[in-house]
C-alpha cells in the first residue's frame, strides 16, 4: 500500500513539474507552427517587463499570453487576428511596431521631434556663444588699464 508520504511527495514533484514547465507553454508539433508561434510572441511586448517579448518574458502575465496566443492559434486564426485581439485586450502598447494612427503619432514621431528639438537647441547654443567677441578696449580705456596695472604692481 502507498504510504501518505509517498504520495504527497509525488503530487509535489508533479506540481514542481508543471510550475517549472510553464502553464500552456507546450510547443507546437509542427516545427512551421512552433516557428511562426515564436514570431507572433516576439512581436508582442510584455506588459510587465515593456523591454521583453511574451517569447523572452517570465512573468505570469506573459505566460498567459503566450497560452492565449498558442490558443488563438490551434483554433485556426491569422497572424493579424491574433494581433488585434491582443490590441484590443491589452492596447496598441502590447505591440512592438504599433500602427500608424491618430493615436499612436506620439509613439512614432516624439522620437524624431526630440531629436530636432536638442540639435535646435545645441545650435543656438553654439550661435550664441560665437557670437561673444572679445570687446577691444578704446586708447583712453587701454592707459587707464595700464596706469592701474602699474600702480598695482609699484605696490607689491
Amino acid at each position: 500500500m502507498i504510504s501518505l508520504r509517498w504520495l504527497m511527495t509525488a503530487l509535489l514533484i508533479l506540481a514542481v513539474a508543471a510550475t517549472a514547465f510553464g502553464k500552456g507553454d507546450d510547443p507546437f508539433a509542427d516545427p512551421e507552427r512552433e516557428a511562426r508561434f515564436r514570431h507572433i510572441a516576439q512581436e508582442l511586448r510584455c506588459l510587465v517587463c515593456q523591454g521583453e517579448s511574451i517569447l523572452d518574458s517570465n512573468a505570469d502575465l506573459a505566460k498567459d499570453m503566450r497560452a492565449k496566443v498558442r490558443e488563438l492559434m490551434r483554433e485556426g486564426r491569422s497572424d493579424e487576428a491574433i494581433r488585434r485581439y491582443m490590441t484590443e485586450r491589452y492596447g496598441d502598447f502590447v505591440l512592438f511596431r504599433p500602427p500608424l494612427k491618430p493615436a499612436t503619432w506620439v509613439l512614432w514621431f516624439a522620437p524624431a521631434l526630440l531629436g530636432i528639438t536638442a540639435v535646435g537647441v545645441a545650435l543656438v547654443i553654439a550661435r550664441r556663444r560665437s557670437d561673444r567677441h572679445p570687446q577691444v578696449l578704446s586708447p583712453e580705456e587701454h592707459d587707464r588699464l595700464r596706469r592701474l596695472l602699474d600702480d598695482e604692481n609699484d605696490q607689491i
